[in-house]
Order: structure tokens, then C-alpha cells, then sequence
């Protein structure tokens, strides 16, 4: 691993986002050119992902992570809840068709359902927070890049069934989605308090930084999750007040109420009009 200053910069981290990066890059391209060109603002999203990444596994953010547990936290914020969102809300089903084609791919669908995604979720966050697990990552780098992937992974399954990259359950409408962030940020908001309050430091790497570093990560873990919480309930719930008046509009005209409910749902409502 090669340094300037406090940006690191680790082929093995870098190259496969790269990749990632190249691909999304030439299929939008070859959708524009069917005329059916990816939206500006999920190509923006979507580079926001990117930088957000990059943030996360080469700036001075993840070298003092190893320094300061306040910093390690908003590391793996960045890698286990912001980036993965940013990213697939930079997504559409035309850009995905040739990966969700693949078998291993269509095997993995099962994990988009909210009550697969939601405790796998828990369970990696709590899971990597434990003491015994939290001091291998930081001790051995192979474990410490497994931390991040699966921070990632579990990141992005988590938030799958509120964007719908993949076709959520029918039941699975604005209203179930607001109650699905609800839990998941109960979840995050108990282990963010139990850091914030408690009168022991956790972790032997940091214990020469003391409480206040502790502290200092809860509050970040709130701070970002109270954020993140008001922005997804100002969407969902302008979201589901959007779909009411459309369904009712085009109920109204006599259309078939399953292809109603469908067609506001996934925003092809303009194509009943």
C-alpha cells in the first residue's frame, strides 16, 4: 500500500470500484444510445456513491480511523450505510438487466426481501461491533477488509427494499417502508447510546483515547442516523401522498386497480394516462 500524506492508496480496494465505475460507465452509454439514457440525477447519485467509497477506504478518514474510534465509525458510516445508498439509488432496472440475468445473481434475489435484508443487517452491525471481532479487524488487515466488504454488502441489502432495485413484495408499499426505517434505526440508535454512555471503553486499541472517543463515535453514529432518518421519512411520506392523489385520479378514469397500484408504485403512472 502506497501513501501521500494521509491518503493511502490500495490497489486491492481501488481496483474493484474501478471496475464497477467502467461498467456502469459503458452501459449507460450503450442506453443512451437506444434512447433510453440513464436520469442526470441518478448518474449524480451514483458518483456521489463513488466518492463517498473512496472517502471511506483511501482519505485521511480511514487513516485516522486507526487512531481515533470517532473516525473508524464514520468510516464504516460511510461504507455500510451511505455510500451503498447513494449508489443504488444511482441504479434503473435497464442498467442492472445484464447482471440480473446472470443465475448466481437471480439466486441471490431472496436477500431484497425486507425480512431477509433487515436481520441480516442487525446482525452483521452488532455482530462487528463485538469486542472479540472489532480488535481482529483492526489487528489483521485480510479481516479488516472482510469487516468492510460485508459493512458494505449489508449495507446495500439493507436499503434495497426501500429504494426497490429489486421488486420488493406486494405488501411492501411507502407505509411498510416507514416503519422498516423505523427499525432500522432502533437498532442502530441502542448501539450508538450504549457507546455514548457507557462508563468502559470498549476496545483495547483505543483505550489510551478514552470515554470521549467512545462518546465522540456514538454521537456520529446518531448524528449521521437521525440525518439519514429525516431525509428517507420526508421522501417516503411525500412519496406515499403523491401516490394517493395518482392512484385516485387514475381509479377514477376507470382503470384496473392492479395495474393502478403497479404503475404508481414503480412510477410508470404517466403510461396509463
Amino acid at each position: 500500500m502506497d501513501a501521500v500524506g494521509d491518503w493511502t492508496f490500495d490497489p486491492l480496494q481501488l481496483a474493484p470500484l474501478a471496475l464497477v465505475v467502467a461498467a456502469y460507465a459503458v452501459r449507460s452509454r450503450t442506453l443512451a444510445r437506444r434512447g433510453t439514457a440513464v436520469p442526470r440525477w441518478r448518474l449524480a447519485l451514483f458518483a456521489c456513491g463513488v466518492v463517498l467509497l473512496v472517502a471511506a477506504l483511501v482519505s485521511p478518514v480511514a487513516a485516522l480511523g486507526e487512531q481515533r474510534f470517532a473516525f473508524h465509525m464514520l468510516q464504516h458510516l460511510l461504507l455500510g450505510d451511505l455510500a451503498p445508498l447513494a449508489l443504488l439509488a444511482g441504479l434503473t432496472g435497464p442498467l442492472l438487466r445484464p447482471v440480473l440475468a446472470l443465475p448466481p445473481v437471480r439466486a441471490l434475489r431472496v436477500l431484497a426481501h425486507p425480512f431477509v435484508a433487515l436481520p441480516l443487517w442487525v446482525a452483521n452491525l452488532y455482530l462487528w461491533h463485538l469486542p472479540f471481532a472489532y480488535e481482529a479487524a483492526i489487528e489483521n488487515d485480510l479481516v479488516h477488509a472482510v469487516e468492510h466488504l460485508t459493512f458494505f454488502a449489508a449495507g446495500a441489502v439493507m436499503w434495497m427494499p426501500v429504494l426497490e432495485t429489486l421488486p420488493a413484495p406486494a405488501w411492501f408499499g411507502s407505509g411498510a417502508k416507514l416503519g422498516y426505517i423505523v427499525v432500522v434505526r432502533l437498532a442502530s440508535t441502542l448501539l450508538a447510546n450504549v457507546f455514548l454512555w457507557s462508563g468502559t471503553v470498549f476496545y483495547d486499541p483505543y483505550v489510551d483515547v478514552g470515554l470521549s472517543d467512545q462518546a465522540a463515535a456514538g454521537a456520529v453514529m446518531l448524528v449521521e442516523g437521525s440525518l439519514v432518518t429525516l431525509a428517507a421519512f420526508a421522501w417516503l411520506f411525500l412519496r406515499l401522498f403523491g401516490e394517493g392523489e395518482r392512484r385516485q385520479e387514475l381509479l377514477e378514469r376507470g382503470a384496473d386497480p392492479r395495474t393502478v397500484e403497479r404503475a404508481v408504485r414503480y412510477g410508470r403512472a404517466d403510461d396509463l394516462s
